[in-house]
């Protein structure tokens, strides 16, 4: 089966190679003539399949990144620096003026999307618009924090004028799954709380980046964004090692944030915002609706191939329904369309990693080895950039692809007798971001809830995992975050609250009313933004 090519359309063609030689670093655009990585796309452009050269990005050096970090660690300035004490309303205008440029650049990002990461037309834009979004709800958010924050509170004859300040220099890195979503949902609440900021993209979803630089370099003043590209083990150990970073903003894997971390020397004043990896289950009961059960099971466990920390990605089945269950479920995995991203109708497309078919192949071997049977006919087909989504039943529980967070086209099913059973794997796992709960009998859901909450933070009843809405609370328990990303919690997460004290003295009274009418202070003060 030929799952390479199809004639592309012509306004999705790669007609030119983007060669993205320079770097941002204290306001400058800054030209790249040394080392460069070239970037392919596992989507071929010819009917031989063929990886499609999409262009280069600069493979910076030690020296670059430390220069990148100076220059925020400058800005910032021990918190003295112009962007920390700008008002609010000026961070917030520099953010409107990035993200109205931003929105010039749409068909670029998306166009790139499709053909770094494979992501599909319809969820690369939705990604774009989502984030879009995402930014002017930050700025909504933050108006009504300040003018929460736009009052004196009075407690034991003490008056207290109490805001949240930034936190110093954030290291922000990014995930190949969401480069633009994720990697702006950490960046975007960093940037408008005050801090400042040295980004590196993910490997794959780089590209994409490089409609955006000029936005950054002009909306924003120097050093407070840097974005530099290169290994991560070349440029994000020597900045780690400096002690100069303030807080870590990873959306990624825990192994990778443990090595990060431990180049700290003061790890007692390094903030962690980490997104990591999960292995969110289905619980499917007795009395569920199996259309319903089938449907979100289907879209929690294929969308974007499961490359999704909030994908389902086990799937508890009660023993009574389970043979009804997965014949329907495999059934409808392989009436799924494979196509390229830009396809009418595609559901299934071109994996963004190379090595990532082999990989899952492993899985399959494994699980099979140990008992389970591929359920669905297309399961396992592979092609150079692609292998079809595998239904496997039943899934021992000492096989890989039980514990291992798959992050591709492989769905394990359990079944169970007791739902003791699924529960008592959640709370032996490493995870706890999501669990998506099937059924219909309050008097079964009620108390199982009230034991899911404890185990994971969200419980989706009766649909599938997922991150939004944003203004949600987005975060997990043990190794699946640390902190929380959504409108409102994430400019908590990149802050800390700070306030002025003053006894209630005529005398202090008097200096505070001053500084109010004068309007000299950034901080003391009570005007309302509308």
């Amino acid at each position: 089966m030929n799952y390479t090519f199809k004639e592309i359309p012509k306004e999705y063609k790669i007609n030119e190679i983007v060669s993205q030689d320079t770097y941002l670093i204290n306001g400058e655009l800054i030209k790249w003539n040394g080392d460069r990585a070239d970037v392919f796309s596992t989507i071929s452009s010819t009917k031989e399949y063929k990886p499609t050269f999409l262009g280069t990005v600069p493979n910076l050096s030690k020296d670059e990144a430390l220069e990148a970090l100076n220059a925020a660690s400058n800005a910032y300035a021990r918190g003295q620096g112009l962007w920390p004490t700008m008002k609010v309303e000026s961070r917030i205008a520099a953010m409107e003026k990035f993200v109205e440029q931003m929105k010039t650049k749409r068909n670029e990002v998306v166009k790139l999307l499709m053909w770094e990461i494979g992501k599909s037309l319809v969820d690369s834009e939705k990604e774009f618009d989502r984030t879009i979004e995402y930014i002017y709800d930050t700025i909504e958010d933050y108006k009504q924090m300040d003018r929460d924050s736009a009052k004196f509170e009075k407690n034991s004859g003490v008056h207290a004028h109490i805001r949240r300040g930034p936190l110093g220099v954030v290291l922000c890195l990014g995930p190949y799954n969401y480069p633009l979503n994720e990697t702006f949902a950490l960046l975007i609440p960093a940037l408008i709380m005050g801090n400042t900021t040295v980004f590196k993209p993910a490997k794959h979803g780089v590209l994409l980046l490089s409609p955006l630089l000029e936005a950054f370099q002009t909306s924003f003043p120097a050093g407070v964004v840097n974005i530099i590209y290169g290994r991560g083990r070349t440029l994000v150990t020597p900045i780690m090692k400096t002690g100069l970073v303030d807080v870590l903003a990873l959306i990624g894997n825990s192994k990778s944030a443990n090595a990060i971390q431990a180049n700290h020397p003061q790890k007692n004043r390094l903030r962690l915002i980490l997104g990591l990896e999960a292995k969110n289950p289905g619980i499917v009961l007795p009395e569920a609706d199996l259309d319903l059960a089938i449907n979100e099971c289907l879209v929690g466990s294929t969308s974007f191939n499961g490359q999704r920390c909030t994908a389902l990605k086990i799937l508890y089945v009660h023993e009574g329904i389970v043979e009804e269950f997965n014949k329907r479920f495999a059934e409808r995995v392989d009436a799924l369309k494979f196509g390229n991203p830009w396809e009418d109708g595609v559901k299934l497309t071109p994996l963004p990693e190379p090595e990532k078919p082999a990989y899952i192949q492993e899985l399959i071997d494994d699980a099979i080895e140990k008992g389970a049977k591929v359920l669905n006919e297309k399961g396992g087909e592979t092609s150079e950039n692609y292998i079809f989504p595998a239904v496997l039943y039943p899934v021992s529980k000492d096989s890989r692809v039980f514990e291992e967070e798959q992050f591709g086209p492989v769905i394990p099913i359990v079944s169970f007798k007791d739902v003791q059973e699924p529960i008592d794997d959640m709370a032996a796992s490493n995870y706890g971001q999501q669990v998506s709960v099937f059924g219909s009998n309050a008097k079964v859901l009620a108390p199982l809830m009230d034991t899911l909450v404890n185990l994971v933070c969200r419980v989706n009843l009766n649909s599938a995992a997922q991150r939004g809405p944003d203004v949600y609370p987005f975060t997990g328990r043990k190794d699946s975050a640390v902190g929380t990303l959504s409108v409102h919690d994430a400019l908590r997460s990149f802050s800390i609250r700070t306030f002025v004290a003053a006894k209630d003295t005529d005398y202090n009274n008097a200096i505070l009313k001053e500084i109010l009418d004068q309007k000299k202070s950034n901080f003391i003060s009570t005007d309302y933004i509308l």
